[in-house]
C-alpha cells in the first residue's frame, strides 16, 4: 500500500459530500401511506392527524429523484477520482447504519447535511483490493437532528477470479430469487475458465426451507400457512411473523401472478448469465410475493403488472428452478408448465 495515496485519501475526512441539502417535500401522510403499504406496516402510529413517520424513512425524506439534489460533493468527487487513479475503479455498497434521534412528524420540513466520515487503509477483500469510505449523513427536522445515516462502499480492483464451474453458493432464502432463477434471455451459457458452461449457484437448502425445495421438485411452488391463524408467509420461516405461531402447513400455488416490481440486471456479469435480463417481484395469486425470472420477452419488455405464469425452468442435470413466463409468450422448449 502507498503511505503517499493513504495520506492524501485520509485529507478528505470531514470534509462536506453534501451540503445545505433539502427535502423536496414536508413531511406528509401520502408517502408515509405509500411507504407502509409497500411494507405491509400496519402500526396505527403512522396514521391519522397525529401520524409519525416510520424510522426507517429517515432517508427517503432526503431523496432528490430523478431530477433532484446533486449526490457528491468537489470533495467527493476529488476523493473518488484519487482512487480511480490508484486503480481502484469498482464499487459496491457494503452496508449502511441509521439512527433515530426524534419521531419525524407530518409537517416536518427536513434539511440534511453529509460529510466524509471516514477512509479506511487498504484492505484486502474476497472481491478484491480496496479502501472501505464511509459517508454521514444528519438529518434534521425543523432544525432539531433527527437521525443520522451512514453509508459505506468499498472502492476496489476487483481479485482475478478462479473458474466457478459447478459452484455450491447461492441464496440463503427458500426462494428462488436473484440469478439463481434462471436467464431471462434464454441465449446460450458463458462458460467457465476451463471452457465448460458455467453452472448456477446451488441454492442453499437447510431446515426452514428444505419443503420448498422438495415442492420445486415435484414441479410445485409450496406456500406456508400458519394453522393457528391461516396466514400465508413466503419465503418461508420457522415461525409465523403475525401471530407469532410455530405450527404450519403449505399451500400450492395456482402458479398465476403479476409482476409487482422488477429490476433489469446489467452488471456486475455473472458466470452462467447473459445480462441483461429481468428478475421480478411476482405477486401470486395467493397474494404472497416472491422473486424469480421473467423469461420469454426480452428484459425491455418486461412491466408492472404484466400476468405471469408459473414454469420451471431446468438449467442444468441437477437443478430446475421455477421462473415466470408471461401469459400469451411461447413456451421454452423443455420448460415444464
Amino acid at each position: 500500500m502507498s503511505e503517499g495515496l493513504y495520506e492524501e485519501l485520509k485529507a478528505y475526512e470531514g470534509l462536506p459530500a453534501a451540503e445545505g441539502g433539502v427535502g423536496r417535500d414536508l413531511v406528509n401522510e401520502p408517502m408515509i401511506r405509500h411507504w407502509c403499504e409497500a411494507m405491509g406496516d400496519t402500526n396505527p402510529a403512522y396514521t391519522g392527524p397525529d401520524a409519525i413517520a416510520p424510522p426507517t424513512m429517515l432517508q427517503a425524506w432526503t431523496m432528490g429523484g430523478l431530477g433532484g439534489h446533486r449526490s457528491r460533493s468537489a470533495a467527493q468527487d476529488e476523493l473518488f477520482g484519487l482512487l480511480d487513479k490508484a486503480g481502484f475503479s469498482s464499487v459496491v455498497a457494503t452496508d449502511c447504519e441509521q439512527e433515530y434521534l426524534r419521531p419525524i412528524r407530518v409537517g416536518d420540513e427536513i434539511t440534511f447535511d453529509a460529510v466524509i466520515e471516514s477512509v479506511s487503509e487498504q484492505k484486502t477483500t474476497k472481491l478484491g483490493t480496496g479502501h472501505f469510505v464511509t459517508t454521514r449523513m444528519d438529518v434534521r427536522a425543523n432544525g432539531e437532528l433527527a437521525g443520522t445515516h451512514r453509508f459505506r462502499i468499498l472502492k476496489f480492483a476487483p481479485a482475478k477470479r478462479p473458474s466457478t464451474a459447478g459452484s455450491a453458493s447461492g441464496p440463503a432464502s427458500g426462494s428462488a430469487s436473484g440469478p439463481a432463477s434462471g436467464s431471462a434471455s434464454g441465449s446460450s451459457k458463458p462458460a467457465a475458465e476451463d471452457g465448460k458452461p458455467a453452472r448456477r449457484p446451488r441454492p442453499v437448502i437447510n431446515r426452514d426451507n428444505a419443503g420448498f425445495w422438495k415442492g420445486v421438485e415435484e414441479h410445485k411452488v409450496l406456500i406456508q400457512r400458519c394453522t393457528e391463524c391461516s396466514v400465508l408467509r413466503f419465503p418461508w420461516l420457522p415461525g409465523c411473523n403475525s401471530c407469532g405461531g410455530a405450527e404450519w402447513d403449505t399451500v400450492e400455488a395456482s402458479g398465476e401472478g403479476t409482476v409487482f416490481s422488477y429490476v433489469v440486471m446489467h452488471h456486475p456479469p455473472f458466470p452462467a448469465f447473459d445480462p441483461p435480463y429481468a428478475v421480478g417481484l411476482i405477486e401470486l395469486a395467493e397474494g404472497v410475493r416472491m422473486i424469480s425470472n421473467v423469461v420469454g420477452v426480452p428484459h425491455d419488455e418486461v412491466r408492472i403488472g404484466m400476468a405471469v405464469r408459473l414454469e420451471f425452468l431446468r438449467t442444468d442435470e441437477e437443478l430446475e428452478v421455477p421462473v415466470f413466463r408471461p401469459v400469451g409468450a411461447s413456451a421454452a422448449v423443455g420448460s415444464v408448465a
